[in-house]
């Protein structure tokens, strides 16, 4: 559903510049592509303004940039969520949290 009402167009911009010693980092394309992307995207106004408020960015960038970590957060948890459901943790006998404890306090 989301691919139907986003339609993204991508291109390599960056408006920082990034010094490594006398080099300048931000012109190799290898860097535009893994630390910014600006893009265009048709969104819905109504989507748009419920992420602003919920997200509390500054501005739209923001909010898009703190939805989307969230998102990814999730998604992380329910599947590590899935692994734990599909093979339960464990513990071995005689284990005991304050064993555990008494050696974190020793060292």
């Amino acid at each position: 559903m989301l691919r139907d009402n986003l339609q993204c167009r991508t291109s390599l911009s960056t408006p920082y510049s990034r010094k490594v010693g006398r080099l300048d980092v931000t012109k190799d394309p290898r860097y535009r592509i893994m630390y910014r992307m600006k893009v265009t995207a048709i969104i819905p106004d109504q989507l748009v303004e419920e992420v602003r408020k919920a997200s509390g960015g500054k501005n739209i960038t923001d909010s898009l940039i703190v939805a989307l970590r969230e998102w990814i957060e999730m998604k992380r948890i329910k599947e590590l969520n899935a692994k734990v459901a599909k093979r339960p943790l464990s513990f071995h006998e005689g284990y005991s949290a304050g064993l555990v404890r008494e050696l974190n306090r020793k060292r």
